[in-house]
């Protein structure tokens, strides 16, 4: 016979209660907590338990961008056609769903990041644990487009692409904060051309061919 569940027998998700906890506080006051144990007291928990979950407010930040990563790969994961796209649709795909995912979060990260510098090479430290994340994702893209001939193998280069796709997201990222226009209709016009631009240079083009009938004709001699 099934029970239901108690106020006793739930657990709590300490991560995600903190987390959304420092959102509200950032939105409601403009400013981080004055300090972890204030912010304990907030959530009627010990200092000492919430280094348990978090051991700074950077780690936090740091939890928030995770957070929202690993929403979008879930919601795209869960969509039956992702697995039947090419490299460029998947990418094209998470960005378009890493927006959405964005949309929820919009007023705290306006707060955090509006005022920063809007240079898209300027990582704030808090996103590298998600920049990791991103680049093995990044990486399993680029692996898959060079299966299908979708990227051009290149020394030197094709092992930079994923650093390339970062700089590119965070352009997106940047972009999209600053846009002003209905439904961020903007940053989708942004994104399609963008993914399409490096798509396009990654992939094979005249020069390749070139480069590959000039070594045809050199090593046929």
């Amino acid at each position: 016979m099934e029970t239901t569940p108690t106020k006793k027998t739930l657990k709590k998700d300490y991560h995600k209660l903190i987390l959304e906890a420092f959102k509200a506080h950032i939105l409601e006051h403009g400013a981080p907590p004055a300090s972890v144990f204030k912010f304990a007291k907030e959530l009627k928990m010990k200092e000492e338990d919430f280094y348990t979950y978090y051991t700074s407010f950077e780690s936090i930040k740091s939890g928030i961008w995770v957070q929202i990563f690993e929403e979008t790969i879930f919601d795209i994961e869960n969509q039956e056609a992702f697995q039947t796209y090419s490299a460029r649709e998947k990418f094209l795909g998470f960005l378009f769903t890493w927006i959405e995912i964005l949309k929820k979060n919009r007023s705290y990260l306006l707060s955090v990041y509006e005022s920063k510098s809007s240079t898209i090479t300027t990582f704030p430290k808090e996103s590298a644990e998600f920049r990791s994340k991103f680049k093995e994702f990044a990486k399993e893209i680029i692996l898959e487009g060079k299966e299908s001939t979708e990227i051009a193998e290149r020394p030197y280069i094709t092992e930079k692409y994923d650093e390339a796709m970062w700089v590119q997201l965070w352009f997106v990222f940047r972009y999209w904060l600053e846009d002003t226009s209905p439904r961020f209709e903007k940053t989708d016009a942004a994104i399609e051309k963008s993914v399409n631009l490096a798509f396009d240079l990654m992939g094979k083009s005249a020069l390749d061919s070139f480069l590959d009938f000039a070594k045809f004709m050199y090593q046929s001699k």
